[in-house]
């Protein structure tokens, strides 16, 4: 299936954007070509005078590379002057049927197959590749399909300890049957791009980890271990210099696995996964820069907290450190604004001391407020979402505000009148702070584009929370104190 993706191009940095990656995909489009030239002959019996489409894989998406129409025998040749770019490829079929194949250094070779059952009549002729491709997608199909079996028979005799036990020792036979498979096909190919794709999908072996006994909570220190071994050898058995893996599924696959599938999102485990990804790729300019825009889409569109801090590792490190050289200088000048905004208000770090005038006409401090926790709100009186958040924010602080609990409401709009009706009206008896002309630079130091926005501070006013729902608050709060106290 062909993917197709809308980018909204009327947001300007997404312009910008969306030029940042066509340019890194022209880069890898002409990064050390060679001039040479391909010939793919193809017959598919049962199918004629139809269109056929030649399409590859970059990340998880697929693009067509090239048509040609049958003739009436089923045949027709897919041929240019150049060296298409190793990986794994597909030839699209009417009716949206597909089946991949490998393209390797000799690009010269023919593809025989049957329009009703392409898959299982497949044969190429001049390429050893891909004849061993068919082989390896043949085999793995029946493994898959017995390791299927053995895990429907557990799950219908988990009640049965005997069965369970019988069952487990073949899976774990029919496992290492496959992992010897996976090594066997590699040591056969040497160095073509078979071995390159089969390699990378052999699994991380884990060592047994010693536990000193006495030790308290093993399980955990084990699961621990097991973590930082995964985290430092995930790619033992991918090359991230080979660029042959661009043009396939695995090098996406592998880095939503890395980074997406890690059971730890904080920033600080992401950016030491960080720190190994750029260090391994370091050699191929075309996989670093793939890399790169697979890093910088991924945390500048995550809605987990924190990982606004991952995005400023990756704007230092990457792009606005020089290493980048394929974005320009409006795209890192508009990147450096904004990560200028996130700097000052990361979770972990100290807030910035707020001094305003108040509603009670007494300048207020927020490092003056001795609670355990502090609920900084920026807010609206007429701002629709505000309407919604500020009385469920009044109804929690109500309960919340004798359990070591304040507010530091700051109101972001210039209109003291309405500003004032709204608090009595709404009885609003936490700190209401008024800087109407920005002198303490709130929204500088507080990235304030928005309103309403609620950071929550300990008692060191450090920043354990940012941009979370009124409604999050207790929750928050609750889940904080049991587990980070």
């Amino acid at each position: 299936m062909i993917i197709f993706t809308t980018l909204n191009l009327s947001d300007p940095f997404m312009k910008r954007l969306f030029s940042v990656i066509i340019g890194v995909l022209i880069a890898i489009s002409a990064y050390g070509q060679v001039r040479n030239f391909h010939e793919i002959k193809i017959t598919i019996d049962g199918l004629r005078d139809s269109s056929i489409f030649l399409a590859y894989h970059l990340g998880d998406k697929q693009y067509i590379k090239d048509t040609v129409k049958l003739d009436n025998r089923g045949y027709g040749v897919f041929s240019g002057p150049d060296t298409l770019y190793q990986g794994i490829y597909m030839i699209v079929l009417p009716g949206k049927k597909y089946f991949e194949f490998l393209m390797p250094d000799y690009q010269k070779f023919s593809i025989n197959c049957s329009f009703s059952d392409y898959f299982n009549t497949l044969k190429f002729t001049g390429s050893k590749e891909n004849s061993s491709f068919v082989e390896y997608q043949k085999y793995w199909i029946e493994q898959q399909k017995a390791a299927q079996g053995i895990n429907q028979r557990m799950q219908q005799n988990k009640e049965n300890s005997d069965s369970v036990r019988i069952l487990s020792e073949k899976k774990i036979a029919l496992e290492t049957r496959m992992k010897a498979y996976l090594r066997k096909v590699v040591a056969d190919n040497g160095n073509n791009i078979l071995a390159a794709i089969v390699r990378s999908m052999i699994p991380l072996e884990m060592p047994e980890f010693e536990v000193p006994s006495g030790t308290q909570n093993q399980d955990s220190v084990k699961w621990v271990l097991r973590y930082n071994y995964n985290t430092d050898h995930f790619f033992d058995n991918t090359d991230l210099t080979d660029e042959r893996l661009l043009r396939t599924p695995i090098l996406y696959a592998h880095l939503e696995a890395y980074i997406s599938g890690d059971p730890i999102q904080s920033a600080d485990s992401i950016n030491r996964k960080i720190d190994i990804l750029l260090n391994k790729c370091k050699g191929n300019l075309d996989i670093f820069q793939y890399i790169a825009a697979y890093l910088f889409n991924h945390f500048r569109e995550s809605q987990i907290m924190g990982h606004d801090a991952v995005m400023v590792k990756i704007a230092d490190d990457i792009y606005l450190s020089g290493k980048a050289p394929w974005v320009s200088k409006q795209f890192k000048d508009d990147l450096k604004k904004q990560v200028e905004l996130l700097r000052n208000n990361l979770i972990g770090m100290k807030a910035q001391n707020l001094v305003m005038d108040s509603y009670k006409g007494i300048f207020v401090s927020l490092y003056d407020i001795e609670k355990d926790f502090t609920i900084l709100y920026f807010w609206e009186p007429n701002c629709g979402h505000c309407k919604e958040a500020t009385p469920k924010l009044k109804k929690y602080y109500e309960k919340a505000k004798n359990e070591g609990v304040e507010v530091f409401a700051v109101c972001t709009s210039n209109e003291r009148d309405v500003w004032s009706k709204y608090i009595e009206e709404n009885g609003l008896t936490w700190i209401n702070g008024w800087d109407p002309e920005r002198k303490t630079f709130f929204d500088y130091y507080y990235n304030v584009q928005s309103t309403p926005m609620v950071y929550i501070l300990d008692r060191n006013k450090k920043i354990i929370a940012k941009n979370i729902s009124v409604e999050d608050i207790d929750s928050f709060l609750i889940n904080y104190r049991k587990y980070f106290r």
